[in-house]
């Protein structure tokens, strides 16, 4: 269940600059390359950012579904059978993957609409589902990673990439369709997330619920922007990016 904050903590506010970065990278995102002059191609920054988000849920989400699974079974053994022993906490992650993998049959490049400004319903429809995602991740920086300054900027950095990576697709998918309204959309669901993270407490296992399905959603996204067939992902950059950050999380675990 959720329950109104009675104040939220010094940790939960020091999250609100990382969530700054969230909108920024949806509002000014096509304009950022802070490494042009190390690396020329744009998108294979996006593809190496990419990578270090699949590379966090793999090593930091999936563990605490382990916990929350565990968490599951000693709750509710004593109540209701459990003859799976928790194992729904999975199923739920699987969920989360096939819904973004039906939202993504609304993204051009599956209609082959290729951004057309005279299909509004199909701009709205991809933007107002991956605008829910989003607003979910938003909620899990306070409430998953607002723990502590590193916590919160391990999420930052591999979630920020991860945006800038959907920002990519949206923009290349939608043109003006997107800059117009969609970026908007996307920034204030950052903000409308991250407030409602400060707001409101989630108990343990309904928080569990909602990583879960982001696991899977993180998953499918990422898959379809970089390795589908007719993207212009970089699988370098991108199983590089997937190493490295996860080498930096281990001794982290």
């Amino acid at each position: 269940t959720a329950t109104l904050s009675s104040q939220p903590t010094p940790a939960m506010l020091a999250t609100a600059p990382a969530a700054l970065v969230f909108v920024a990278i949806f509002l000014v995102g096509g304009r950022l390359h802070p490494f042009r002059r190390f690396v020329s191609d744009r998108r294979s920054i996006v593809s190496f950012s990419a990578g270090m988000s699949i590379a966090y849920v793999f090593l930091r989400m999936m563990p605490e579904l382990h916990g929350a699974r565990q968490l599951l079974v000693e709750s509710a053994s004593a109540r209701i059978p459990m003859p799976f022993e928790g194992i729904g906490i999975y199923f739920l992650a699987l969920v989360g993957f096939l819904c973004f993998y039906g939202l993504d049959r609304l993204a051009p490049s599956a209609s082959g609409a290729s951004g057309a400004p005279d299909a509004p319903g199909m701009v709205n429809g991809h933007v107002a589902g991956l605008s829910a995602y989003v607003a979910l991740m938003s909620y899990l920086l306070v409430r998953d990673a607002g723990d502590s300054v590193a916590a919160t900027a391990l999420y930052t950095l591999a979630f920020g990439g991860h945006f800038l990576a959907l920002e990519h697709s949206l923009r290349e998918g939608y043109g003006e369709a997107y800059q117009r309204e969609g970026r908007w959309i996307m920034a204030a669901s950052c903000v409308i997330g991250w407030l409602i993270g400060v707001l409101f407490v989630l108990d343990s296992f309904p928080l569990a619920l909602v990583t879960a399905f982001i696991s899977g959603g993180v998953i499918m996204t990422n898959t379809l922007m970089e390795l589908s067939e007719g993207k212009d992902g970089r699988l370098l950059p991108f199983v590089l990016g997937s190493l490295l950050y996860g080498l930096t999380l281990v001794p982290l675990a």
